[in-house]
């Protein structure tokens, strides 16, 4: 575990891509302010999913930056993808509270005294703090862990292997659309738009199931990378 905590804050010693995380929000929220006076019900949640979409961005970042110089330092790659794992969840874990705090916010003035809504997402960032606290950290943590495996792939196979590697995910993922579609298994329901019988903290379970999974197939993945 020091060993761990090591290589989570020799990350940190270049912090720029993540104090990028400090600008993506507000100005995702003056972007998603101004226009939402245009969308139905002033909402401007859609606009959250850049902040979260970073963070993927952010696993990949991370490991092409510091993978190669990591294993020429002698640091193992159990020991460097465990540590930057451990700084994805902890970066997730202090970014969720951020959201739950500013959606705390937003309850509490009406939308900013705008009635907008932003940090309140439907079926997802909706409910109690704590479930907002633990969906939110989640999902961040799913998209950091998604973005370290996409980049232990391009030091591995490089630009070809990963489009590959996301065409044949994005394959499956079809497939599976069109299996749920061809046996007319209705998922969303008309009025919530929610997966039937399936509350947002029982999709945060799904969410972090799927991220043992690919916590799982990054460390094997990072085996076979030479340096």
């Amino acid at each position: 575990m020091n060993t761990w905590i090591k290589v989570a804050r020799y990350h940190l010693v270049g912090p720029a891509s993540y104090l990028m995380l400090a600008w993506i929000l507000p100005f995702s929220f003056a972007v998603g302010a101004v226009t939402a006076g245009r969308a139905r019900g002033h909402d401007a949640a859609g606009y959250l999913a850049s902040f979260f979409i970073y963070f993927a961005v952010l696993g990949v970042r991370t490991i092409g930056r510091s993978l190669p110089f990591s294993l020429t330092l002698g640091a193992s790659r159990r020991s460097f993808y465990c540590g930057t794992a451990l700084l994805g969840m902890a970066l997730a874990l202090a970014c969720g509270l951020v959201l739950t705090a500013l959606q705390a916010v937003e309850r509490a003035t009406g939308g900013w005294g705008l009635s907008v809504r932003f940090f309140r997402v439907p079926y997802l960032l909706d409910g109690p703090w704590p479930a907002t606290w633990l969906t939110s950290a989640v999902g961040l943590f799913a998209l950091f862990v998604y973005g370290m495996w996409c980049g232990i792939v391009y030091s591995r196979w490089g630009l070809l292997g990963t489009l590959a590697f996301i065409a044949m995910q994005a394959l499956v993922v079809a497939a599976g659309v069109v299996v749920v579609t061809f046996d007319h298994w209705h998922l969303w329901s008309a009025a919530g738009g929610s997966l039937v019988g399936l509350t947002g903290l029982g999709l945060t379970g799904v969410i972090a199931a799927l991220t043992v999974l690919l916590l799982a197939g990054g460390h094997a993945t990072i085996r076979r990378v030479t340096v």
